[in-house]
């Protein structure tokens, strides 16, 4: 027994089990970032840039408002040097992405957080860095934003018409974060047009802007009706998908912000009557566009509510859409207080920016607590684990 047991070829231990790879790789601990994870930027953001626009102040607002900026550029500094070198070492992590029918429509988020955080460097950052630093670094994110927002705006609808689909298409809310970028640079360029030198230059970039408004003020109008048809016909999205809901928000208040901020820039370029005609459009379409947003913030709110106590609101990165979209309407609120004068919209800017600052705080405390737990870090779910397909 003794020999038998000495020159007996030893056994290999059993190979460990392969561990399944991710779609995006394994060369490092945020392999799974997404362009959704701008979302965090951007609803950062917005509770820095609203905050100046509210016609209620009072004393800490603006320093409370010039930290939350800092945050988000620190955020977006970190999101964007992770991304990059997450592509350099997986090339296939951006492929994946922009295969998934879900993850796909996010794109547009990178293009807006620069656009954000760049107006918040202009209306905050000036006190810190100081003002021309301030008009420079949101010349640079402004362009570098506007560039990669419109061809994401051209890009996603593109593959969507022209590549084959395995599953059926259901039309949600982040159908609308590629077209919605444009009008995040046409609202926020208006800023930047009193830094803009004089005659073709100047002229040449607002027009540019009223072009984007337009361009996405259209494709989101149309994708809008999609969307609400889709929900009449199948209801409303389930789980962690409800907050997509909010993202409708987004056009619609951009879109009101924007008309104000260009009529207010108008003069500095066009001709009298353009101004003034541009000037009286911003009241009235902004007075309806603002209705119809009421109406789509109660109805999502009333969902949301009805989801939450089903105990079906489970959290992901959907939930930062209650903030961005939430912030619009505080600006559109704010910009139509700022052409009328009625304090229906003052009020309402202020008691939806409490909102925005509560649901922040929430969601912020959700992300901390997900990203320490690693969940957010797990693999993107399948299509049909993500959305409910329509019968």
């Amino acid at each position: 027994m003794t020999a038998t047991v000495m020159f007996e070829t030893p056994r290999r231990p059993a190979p460990a089990p392969a561990r399944r790879r991710s779609v995006v790789g394994t060369g490092t601990r945020l392999r799974e970032l997404g362009p959704n994870w701008f979302a965090i930027v951007m609803g950062t953001s917005i509770v820095a840039t609203a905050a100046v626009t509210l016609p209620l102040r009072f004393p800490g607002l603006r320093a409370a408002a010039t930290v939350m900026w800092a945050l988000a550029a620190a955020v977006l500094v970190a999101l964007t040097v992770a991304w990059v070198a997450q592509r350099l070492r997986c090339p296939e992590a951006a492929r994946a992405h922009l295969d998934h029918p879900v993850m796909t429509h996010f794109f547009g988020a990178p293009p807006m957080a620069l656009v954000t955080v760049g107006a918040g460097t202009l209306l905050l950052g000036g006190d810190v860095i100081g003002m021309p630093a301030a008009v420079a670094v949101d010349w640079v994110s402004w362009t570098a934003g506007t560039v990669l927002g419109v061809a994401t705006a051209f890009a996603i609808p593109y593959r969507m018409i022209t590549r084959p689909r395995v599953e059926p298409a259901v039309a949600f809310g982040g159908w609308l974060m590629p077209v919605v970028a444009p009008m995040v640079s046409a609202a926020l360029g208006a800023l930047l047009v009193p830094h803009t030198p004089e005659g073709q230059w100047r002229l040449t970039m607002y027009l540019g802007c009223l072009a984007m408004f337009g361009l996405s003020l259209i494709a989101a109008m149309l994708t809008i009706s999609v969307i609400w048809s889709h929900l009449l016909r199948h209801g409303a999205p389930r789980g962690a998908m409800t907050p997509t809901l909010w993202l409708v928000l987004g056009p619609l208040g951009q879109s009101v912000t924007a008309a104000g901020l260009l009529a207010d820039a108008a003069p500095l370029t066009l001709p009298a009557p353009y101004a003034r005609g541009l000037s009286v459009f911003s009241v009235v379409f902004g007075l309806s566009t603002w209705g119809f947003a009421m109406l789509w913030l109660a109805l999502a709110a009333a969902v949301t509510l009805r989801t939450a106590r089903s105990g079906e609101l489970t959290f992901s990165l959907t939930w930062w859409g209650f903030t961005f979209p939430l912030g619009t309407c505080v600006t559109g609120s704010a910009v139509l207080y700022h052409h009328t004068g009625a304090y229906l919209f003052a009020g309402a800017a202020v008691l939806m920016y409490a909102a925005l600052v509560a649901l922040w705080a929430v969601v912020t405390t959700r992300t901390v607590r997900a990203l320490i737990d690693g969940s957010l870090l797990r693999p993107a779910k399948k299509f049909s684990d993500t959305v409910p397909l329509p019968v």
